[in-house]
């Protein structure tokens, strides 16, 4: 597989990196435009926005991780196969990320909105190195009942979502946390009141505080 095509914004010698992964049909602009705001108070740090490996199926003009069989039509075998070559193309990736920036693990913080919320979840505790965190918005985690036996490390997770969800439904954030807390993972949770499949302004907020905690060392 290629590698990911990517956008970055931030100085050249960083001394911090964060990665956003976009949700199904967007791309990696999409979440870009959230370093500003965020660069403001995070001033050393490097921000990345990789595109998804595939063309969306039910977005041509975006990307996706893995096509969603009740969405586009694919098959349970195509979104596994999908799946696991944008795990393969995630962890390379990063791999590069932190060799470009010469920062190890423990200066990455990983973002992800929606379907990349469970890319997020499903290859950061699985990785050899621990990152300083996992922000995951608006997402789910896959198979929670994997997690326990199959984390090798256990990076500190915030969730972010919205209580009106309507298109991951919000309790989707609980079955994440449960299982992640029972697999011994320090979790934090935020709920954006009144909010649907989006980041509210309160919801960038407590990201930003978790960001300054795990990286303004």
């Amino acid at each position: 597989m290629s590698q990911l095509k990517y956008a970055r914004k931030g100085p050249d010698n960083a001394d911090a990196v964060v990665v956003f992964l976009h949700g199904y049909g967007a791309d990696g602009v999409d979440l870009l435009g959230l370093a500003d705001p965020l660069s403001q108070h995070l001033p050393g740090t490097a921000f990345y926005a990789p595109d998804a490996p595939e063309r969306c199926k039910g977005n041509p003009m975006g990307y996706q991780w893995f096509p969603i069989p009740w969405l586009d039509g694919s098959s349970e075998a195509q979104a596994a196969e999908s799946m696991a070559a944008s795990v393969t193309a995630l962890n390379q990736f990063l791999d590069k990320v932190l060799a470009d920036e010469r920062l190890n693990a423990d200066r990455m913080v990983v973002i992800g909105f929606s379907q990349g919320t469970m890319m997020a979840l499903q290859v950061l505790p699985r990785r050899d190195q621990e990152v300083a965190g996992i922000v995951g918005i608006s997402g789910r985690l896959l198979q929670p009942e994997l997690i326990e036996a199959e984390a090798l490390v256990k990076p500190p997770v915030l969730l972010i979502h919205g209580d009106q969800d309507e298109v991951v439904p919000f309790q989707d954030m609980n079955i994440a946390g449960q299982a992640l807390q029972q697999a011994g993972f320090t979790v934090y949770g935020h709920v954006m009141e009144g909010t649907g499949h989006g980041i509210a302004p309160d919801g960038l907020g407590v990201a930003l505080s978790f960001l300054k905690d795990r990286l303004d060392k």
